[in-house]
């Protein structure tokens, strides 16, 4: 059974810092690229980060560069979203997706397309407060 066990939310300042985690099991980790993405009351999911986890390669929405930086520890099956400088807008649900597209196009591939993901995790809230 495919898991993401997004945790690591909570209640912050402005400029404050969270580090938000994403366990999986059930697949072959190796093989995914991980997202994160988020969901603000009355807006579309977005999506914030992306890691192709066979060779590395991050990528980062505008909004979000130079202040979030996602990583990940393959011997542990997780991902992490280190958030800092955290700003009001930043708040929101935070999901972590698995998407298998890399076993097709290769380890540069990246998408910010919810739909292009297969498997998805509970979210976590962040709120940032002002």
């Amino acid at each position: 059974e495919v898991q993401l066990q997004a945790s690591g939310g909570g209640l912050v300042q402005a400029g404050g810092s969270l580090r938000l985690s994403c366990a999986a099991s059930g697949f072959t980790f190796d093989d995914y690229a991980i997202g994160w993405f988020r969901q603000a009351p009355g807006s579309e999911r977005e999506g914030v980060s992306c890691i192709s986890l066979s060779a590395g390669r991050t990528y980062y929405a505008d909004s979000v560069k130079g202040r979030f930086t996602i990583s990940s520890d393959n011997a542990k099956n997780t991902v992490y979203l280190q958030m800092n400088s955290l700003k009001p807008e930043d708040t929101a649900v935070y999901y972590c997706a698995a998407s298998g597209f890399p076993r097709l196009y290769g380890s540069s591939w990246y998408s910010w397309e919810t739909n292009e993901y297969d498997y998805w995790g509970q979210g976590t809230q962040v709120t940032v407060s002002s």
